[in-house]
Parts: C-alpha cells; structure tokens; sequence
C-alpha cells in the first residue's frame, strides 16, 4: 500500500511539474507580439516598391487591403517611399495601387479609402521637424532647437533644412500613418537598397523599437523578407542589427 501511495505523489508530482511546464510555454509565446498582418503588408508594399518589382508589389497591395489598410493607408506608404527611393519608385508605386483599385472595384470590391491627414499648421516647419525627429528618438521636445555642428548637416545646412523642412515635418506630420508605421516603411526600403545604407539602416532601427517596435517584430520582418523578397538583404539586415544592438 505505502509503495502504490508513493507512486501516485510522484505521479502527481511529475504532473504538476509538466503542467507548470506548459503554462509557461504558454505564457512565453502569448506574450510574445508577431506583426500584424496590416504591418507585414507595409513591410512588402515598401520593399517590392523600391525594389521596382511591380508584379509583386500588386499581390501586396492586394494583401494589404485584404488586411484592411486603407486606400489612404496604402498610399501614404508610396508618398513616404519617395523620400527614401526617389519619384521614380515612389509613382510606380501609385500608377500600381491605382491600377489595382481598379481591378478590385471591376471584381465589386470596394474598399475604405480610410480618413485623410489632418490639416497642418506648422509655421515654423524645421521647428516641427527637429520636435518630430526628437518624438522619434524619445528626446524632450521643450528645449532649445540644435542645429548640427558638424557632420553632413554642417557642410551642407541646405540638405539638413530640407530633411528637417520636408522627411520630418511636411511627411511625419502627416497623420494617416503612425510614426510606427513609418518607420516600418523607412527600414524596409533601406534593407532594400542594401549595401551602402547600413548607417541609416542602423539609425532607424533604433527609432523603430523607439516607436514600440519590439525586437521579435524586427527579426519577423527579416524572416518575411527572406521568404518573399531576398535572403542575402535579410542577412545582411540582420547582420546590422546585430551591431546596432551591440552598441546600445
């Protein structure tokens, strides 16, 4: 009787233990946050655009008004494009989800043109955009604007004042996406141009996990990047991410 009674506690025992077991795998991957499947079309929207690859840049833009991205959603991330991949790209991009609009309102889909920017009032536009790039960096807004010193900024005010002016004013200001979703936007098209950009791409990873973005959603990205874009931009990606995080 005492040895059936010692192999059920330890029966029990090894239960219990199994079953704290799962609940904590169960704990572990619930709190850990995957991308939308509204953010992972941005992601692709974003890539195939730079990269110029038109064919698969419809199948995104039809996967991301499926996922219920707006016409407006869809078309920020093209305009926010231009500033990164230039016009080119940019209004290939709009003459693609134009042509695509037509397409699903010929098949009796109608999508949500979603709601267009607020108004803008800003008076002093690189005021604005040295308060937007310090939000992003999640640096106080309330002290006295800095104007570079040193750097590209220096040797050339213009650029600086038209990065200010226009990327983090005139876009950023704009409220159709979030600066998370911009952000989403701005890495996706570096990884796309790939060699050249690593320090830009370094730079806007670190404001993406500013913005909420959390180091799995990154990593996912790099992972959907390979599967449906290129491996060797995922790598290299990851690679400087890596060093980024090294250094932070």
């Amino acid at each position: 009787m005492m040895k059936k009674n010692s192999y059920k506690i330890i029966t029990l025992s090894l239960s219990i233990v199994l079953l704290s077991y799962v609940a904590l795998a169960q704990s572990v991957t619930e709190s850990k946050q995957v991308l939308s499947e509204k953010q992972k079309a941005i992601v692709l929207i974003s890539t195939f655009t730079a990269k110029g690859d038109l064919a698969k840049l419809k199948q995104a833009l039809n996967a991301g008004l499926d996922s219920k991205l707006t016409i407006n959603e869809s078309k920020e991330v093209l305009v926010h494009l231009y500033a990164y991949c230039g016009f080119p790209r940019s209004i290939q991009g709009l003459n693609t989800l134009i042509t695509v609009l037509d397409e699903r309102k010929a098949k009796g889909i109608n999508d949500n043109p979603g709601r267009e920017a607020s108004p803008i009032n800003d008076s002093n536009k690189y005021d604005a955009g040295w308060k937007n790039l310090a939000k992003l960096g999640g640096r106080p807004t309330d002290g006295p604007i800095e104007k570079p010193t040193s750097g590209y900024g220096a040797f050339s005010p213009e650029i600086d004042r038209f990065l200010k002016e226009h990327l983090f004013a005139d876009l950023f200001s704009r409220d159709v996406l979030t600066f998370a979703e911009r952000e989403l936007t701005t890495i996706s098209v570096l990884i796309a141009l790939g060699k050249g950009v690593e320090p830009m791409l370094a730079s806007h990873l670190a404001l993406t996990m500013k913005q909420g973005i959390t180091r799995d959603q990154i990593e996912e990205i790099f992972v959907l990047i390979e599967k449906s874009v290129s491996k060797s931009d995922a790598d290299a990606a990851r690679k400087v991410f890596s060093e980024m995080l090294s250094r932070n």
